[in-house]
């Protein structure tokens, strides 16, 4: 048993701003999160594909500046308006189109007094809003986007899928399976997925050998 490196636990996701790695492909969204004051009109989107990070920089805001956190899919027109002064949405392309006008006055409440701060998986003139009003405010937010992933960032994003999962690699690990999958969050989510089901799974470590048979197992990996 002192061989098994993999528990079957839930995952239980480090998001503090020590967690954050910082690369070139997301430096400058890190920048920008981090420093709201620069925001114009006080509201940001933060725009990359899923498993790029918005979530941890959505945490890193919150934690910074007593921000509430909202997920746009929950929102109903009943929903009340937050108190604080610093609100997150996150996947607002999410919103129902109930939903609208309810995030129409509630950026038009924080404007000029408080900070908002927008996820998506795409650039808000692609949120497809039917209320003009609030179209026309989004599309005026100030855009950050999260490149795909350099090598350094990869590893990195893999390392703390591993992480996580509460699976500790051998050493390596990370940087062998970043030099041979799609460079993209998802592969790198996708690849950990596997190669944790399939340590559970033959009760084998978390290696080389196992990334291995897993990846020779795997439909265009590379």
């Amino acid at each position: 048993m002192s061989e098994q490196l993999s528990f079957d636990w839930p995952a239980r996701v480090a998001l503090g701003r020590e967690d954050f790695f910082v690369s070139e492909a997301n430096a400058r969204a890190f920048a920008t999160v981090t420093a709201p004051d620069s925001w114009p009109e006080g509201k940001l989107a933060v725009v990359g594909p899923k498993g790029s990070g918005k979530t941890h920089l959505a945490r890193v805001f919150a934690q910074a500046n007593a921000a509430m956190i909202l997920n746009a899919a929950d929102l109903t027109p009943a929903s009340p308006l937050p108190e604080a002064r610093a609100v997150v949405i996150e996947d607002v392309e999410r919103l129902s189109p109930e939903a609208e006008e309810w995030l129409f006055h509630l950026h038009n409440a924080l404007k000029g007094r408080g900070r908002l701060l927008l996820t998506s998986d795409r650039a808000p003139a692609r949120w497809q809003l039917a209320l003009p009003d609030l179209a026309s405010r989004m599309q005026a937010t100030n855009l950050v986007s999260i490149d795909d992933p350099d090598d350094r960032l990869l590893s990195a994003v893999i390392m703390k899928q591993f992480q996580d999962r509460q699976i500790a690699p051998s050493p390596g690990l990370a940087a062998y399976l970043a030099a041979r999958i799609e460079r993209s969050f998802a592969a790198a989510a996708d690849v950990v997925d596997q190669i944790d089901r399939a340590a559970l799974a033959r009760s084998r470590k978390v290696n080389e050998a196992l990334a291995r048979e897993v990846l020779d197992n795997t439909p265009d990996a590379g």
